[in-house]
C-alpha cells in the first residue's frame, strides 16, 4: 500500500491557519481590555473616528430629512451674490435682506458657486448636503489632529460631536459661512503640523478671505512661524498669505478698493444687542460704547502677551523635538527594514520546514499502521514519537516612536490663541460657536482639574450655547466657564514652565560640575 501524495500538506495546512483564525481574532478583539482601549485610550483614535465619521454623517442626514430647516442668513448670500455676478464690485452696492456684504472675497466666489449650484439659491436641500459633506470634513480634520496628539481619550470626542445639537444645526440646517472659514482653517493647522508651509498660508489666507475671525489665530501661527523657519521664511510666508489676499480682491480693490476694505475688514462693527450670547445682562447703552470695546481689545492684547513667552517656549520644544525626529527616523526606518528582513527570511525558513515535515492526517494514520505492523512482526516496542518542535520565539516589534505626540506642544498655544480672542470679543452670536467649539475638549483636557470638573465646563458651555433667547444667567455662566477654563490651563502652563526652567537649572549645574 502506497502512501498518499504529498500534494494533500498544503490544503491540510491551510485548513488548520483558518480555523485558528477566528477564535484568535475573538480572543484578541472581544474582549474587557480592548474594550477600555477603544474607549479610553487617545491612541486608539484613527479607529474610533472611522466610526464617529459613520455616524455623523447618519446623524446629519437623519437632521437634514426630519428637523425643517430655519432660514436666516441664506437668502442674503444669495442676494449679495448675485449682484456680483450680475457685475457689481462695489461693496457698498452689494446687499441683502439682512443688510450690506460684511465678509471678504472669498464668501463671495464660494457661495457664487454655491449659488449655481443651488440653482440660484432655491434648492437649499441640495445645499443642507453640501454643508454636511463639509462637516464631515471638518470632523475628519479635526480627528486627525486629536489623533497625533493623543491628548483626549476618545469617548470624550464621541459625547461631544453626538450631543451638541447647536453644532449640527449650524452646519445643515442655517447654511452659515463660519463652517466654510473654519473647514480652511483646519486644513491650514494639518498642513502646518505636516510642515508644508506654503500649502498650510494658502489656506489659512483663504480661510481670512471667507470670514475675518479667523485672525484670532494669526498671533500664534506667526510665533510659530519665527520658531520653525527663522525671520526670512516668515517674512515669504506672510507675503504668500498677503499675495493671496490681493488676488481674492483684486475686482474690488482694482475698481472701489475703499468700499471693499470698509466692507469686508471693517473692525468698528457694532452688533446688535439682540443677537448676543455673552453679554445678555448689559444694557443695550453700554454694549454698544466704544469705550468697552477698547477696554475689551486691551484686555485681549494683555491676555496674548501674558502668554506669549510660554506660546514661544512650547514652539521652541516643539522644533527641537522634530529636529530629533529628523535624526532619529533615518535610524529608525533603516532598523525596522531589518526587522522585515529578518521576519521574511524566518516566514521562508518556516515555510520550508512545513513543506519537508508536515504530514497531512492521512500520512499519519498511515505511518501509525506501519509501525504497528513493524511492532507486531519485531515483538518489540513502537518507535518514539517525535518530540513535539518547540514554539517559535516571538517577532520583533517594529520600532516606532510617536513623534507626532509633539503636537500638543502646538495645538494648545494655536487653540488658547483663538480661546482668548472669543473670551474677549464684544459679542457672540451663536453661528460663533463653531469658532472654538471643536478646540474645546482639547484645552479643557489641558488643565489638571479633575474629571467631574471638566465634564461641567463643556456641559455649561453647552448649555448656554443653546439657550435662546440668550439670557443673563446663561450669559453670566458662559463667561464664568471660560474664565475657569483659562485659568486652569494658564496654571497647567506656567506650571509647565517651572518645570522646564528647573530641568534647565539641573542641567547647567551639572555641566559645572563636569568642568
Amino acid at each position: 500500500m502506497a502512501p498518499p501524495k504529498g500534494n494533500n500538506n498544503r490544503p491540510a495546512v491551510r485548513r488548520k491557519k483558518s480555523s485558528n483564525l477566528l477564535p484568535s481574532l475573538v480572543d484578541k478583539y472581544l474582549n474587557v481590555a480592548f474594550l477600555r482601549y477603544l474607549v479610553l485610550e487617545p491612541a486608539a483614535l484613527p479607529i474610533i473616528s472611522v466610526l464617529i465619521i459613520l455616524a455623523e454623517a447618519a446623524i446629519n442626514v437623519f437632521v437634514i430629512r426630519r428637523v425643517p430647516y430655519t432660514e436666516i442668513d441664506w437668502v442674503a448670500y444669495m442676494q449679495e451674490c448675485e449682484g456680483f455676478l450680475n457685475g457689481t464690485t462695489n461693496y457698498a452696492q452689494l446687499r441683502g435682506d439682512t443688510g450690506p456684504l460684511v465678509y471678504p472675497a472669498a464668501f463671495v466666489y464660494i457661495y457664487s458657486a454655491l449659488y449655481y449650484i443651488t440653482s440660484h439659491g432655491a434648492n437649499v436641500r441640495v445645499a443642507q448636503y453640501i454643508f454636511a459633506g463639509i462637516y464631515l470634513l471638518q470632523m475628519f480634520l479635526v480627528l486627525r489632529l486629536y489623533s497625533k496628539s493623543r491628548k483626549v481619550p476618545p469617548y470624550v470626542l464621541v459625547l461631544s460631536a453626538f450631543t451638541s445639537y447647536r453644532i449640527h444645526s449650524i452646519y445643515v440646517l442655517r447654511l452659515f459661512n463660519d463652517p466654510v472659514a473654519v473647514l480652511l482653517l483646519y486644513a491650514a493647522l494639518n498642513l502646518f503640523m505636516d510642515r508644508r508651509w506654503t500649502w498650510g498660508s494658502i489656506f489659512f489666507s483663504l480661510a481670512v478671505g471667507v470670514k475675518m475671525n479667523i485672525l484670532l489665530f494669526a498671533p500664534a501661527l506667526l510665533l510659530f512661524y519665527l520658531a520653525n523657519l527663522g525671520v526670512l521664511k516668515t517674512v515669504l510666508q506672510l507675503s504668500v498669505c498677503g499675495v493671496i489676499q490681493l488676488l481674492l480682491g483684486a475686482p474690488f480693490l482694482l475698481s472701489h478698493p475703499v468700499e471693499y476694505l470698509r466692507g469686508s475688514f471693517d473692525l468698528g462693527r457694532i452688533f446688535e444687542h439682540k443677537w448676543t450670547v455673552n453679554y445678555r445682562f448689559l444694557s443695550r447703552e453700554f454694549f454698544e460704547n466704544r469705550t468697552f470695546h477698547l477696554s475689551l481689545l486691551g484686555l485681549h492684547l494683555l491676555l496674548l502677551l501674558a502668554f506669549a513667552k510660554p506660546t514661544w517656549t512650547f514652539f521652541q520644544s516643539y522644533v527641537r523635538l522634530r529636529s530629533v525626529q529628523e535624526q532619529l527616523q533615518p535610524q529608525l526606518a533603516k532598523k525596522n527594514s531589518e526587522v522585515q528582513a529578518q521576519k521574511r527570511a524566518k516566514k521562508e525558513a518556516k515555510k520550508q520546514q512545513q513543506d519537508t515535515e508536515e504530514l497531512s492526517s492521512e500520512q499519519k494514520s498511515f505511518l501509525k499502521a506501519f509501525e504497528k505492523s513493524l511492532q507486531k512482526c519485531a515483538g518489540g516496542t513502537a518507535a518514539p514519537t517525535a518530540s513535539p518542535v518547540a514554539p517559535p520565539k516571538p517577532e520583533s516589534e517594529r520600532y516606532d516612536i510617536h513623534f507626532d505626540r509633539c503636537t500638543q506642544l502646538a495645538l494648545l498655544p494655536f487653540f488658547l490663541c483663538n480661546f482668548i480672542g472669543v473670551a474677549c470679543a464684544r459679542s457672540l452670536h451663536y453661528q460663533f460657536y463653531v469658532w472654538y467649539f471643536h478646540s474645546l475638549p482639547y484645552l479643557v483636557w489641558s488643565t489638571n482639574y479633575s474629571l467631574g470638573v471638566r465634564y461641567l465646563i463643556l456641559g455649561i458651555i453647552e448649555y448656554c450655547w443653546n439657550s435662546y433667547p440668550s439670557t443673563q444667567l446663561s450669559s453670566a455662566a458662559l463667561h464664568l466657564c471660560h474664565l475657569v477654563l483659562l485659568l486652569g490651563v494658564a496654571r497647567q502652563i506656567y506650571q509647565t514652565m517651572r518645570i522646564n526652567a528647573a530641568v534647565k537649572q539641573q542641567q547647567l549645574q551639572q555641566q559645572k560640575k563636569v568642568q
